[in-house]
């Protein structure tokens, strides 16, 4: 198993094997190319785009897919994914990205915001021109967008999913048996503040790894100041290695945040006793070798 980083600085960190960067964030900030770095981008989630022009939101028959519409429990401000010009301003957006010397291109919510969007006049129209039903609709629509994203990527080509492994269809138009046939790898973020209740992440990690037909990269939040949760993050990244995951990426603020993370493991003399006793080679292994370095 790897272990690699998800940052929102273009810098490397030694001791780790991946660099994913957010190019592109949910609040509407785009940045140049992170160069020899997946770069990941936030599609359909643009605040800053909305607050410009609020007719792309995505509709709801409780509202528009907006943080502040309490009616809905969105964690983002949602564009509709069927407006063609934004379509058309992220596809630009990405060909550009792989114009440059970039690992490839990882897309973040691509999808519907949930089960009821969107009904807006256009996508009520285009559903029913379609002749499929409003779940069968929803999933071929997210998939012809990948489709369309893909052939503008040079290099690795990654979708981060919702932690929905039952649901992901109907509620955000993830058909996952199609989308593994155009991705090289799944992106599970399973982001809590802490770590000191994992059962869910194991779970979840477990089952991801165990039904999609691709291989499978789980993302754990690491901006975690103190001693305690560090230590259940690293312990939750041990139990996760036992699972047929390929990679293990650790979301930080920036590279001293990520240091902080090797360092806490290399000196933790309790916790690498913890993981040789109970048999965690992998991660054994990714600390000694951090050793190395820190």
């Amino acid at each position: 198993m790897q272990i690699g980083l998800v940052t929102y600085k273009s810098e490397k960190v030694e001791g780790y094997d991946l660099h994913v960067y957010y190019s592109k964030s949910a609040d509407g900030q785009a940045f140049p190319a992170a160069k020899d770095m997946q770069n990941d981008v936030t599609v359909f989630c643009d605040a800053k785009a909305i607050r410009e022009d609020p007719s792309l939101v995505a509709m709801s028959n409780m509202g528009p897919a907006l943080r502040k519409n309490k009616r809905s429990n969105l964690a983002f401000d949602f564009v509709c994914p069927t407006h063609p010009d934004y379509k058309t301003k992220t596809l630009n957006y990405i060909e550009n990205l792989s114009k440059e010397n970039i690992m490839g291109v990882t897309l973040n919510l691509y999808h519907f915001p949930d089960q009821d969007y969107c009904v807006c006049p256009r996508c009520v129209e285009l559903w029913k021109q379609s002749g499929l039903n409003w779940t069968q609709w929803r999933a071929q629509t997210v998939t012809q967008f990948l489709r369309e994203a893909k052939a503008k990527v040079k290099g690795i080509f990654a979708v981060e999913i919702y932690p929905d492994p039952v649901l992901a269809k109907e509620r955000y138009g993830l058909d996952l048996e199609a989308i593994a046939g155009l991705v090289d790898y799944f992106h599970v973020p399973l982001s809590s503040r802490d770590y000191l209740t994992n059962y869910w992440t194991i779970m979840l990690a477990r089952d991801f790894a165990a039904s999609l037909k691709k291989p499978v990269i789980v993302e754990l939040s690491a901006e975690m100041p103190t001693d305690e949760k560090l230590e259940a993050l690293l312990k939750t990244v041990a139990y996760v290695s036992r699972h047929k995951v390929d990679a293990v990426l650790l979301l930080v603020h920036d590279s001293e945040n990520a240091r902080q993370v090797c360092r806490f493991a290399v000196q933790n003399r309790d916790l690498r006793d913890w993981l040789e006793k109970y048999d965690f080679g992998e991660m054994s292994r990714i600390v000694d070798g951090w050793a190395k370095l820190y």
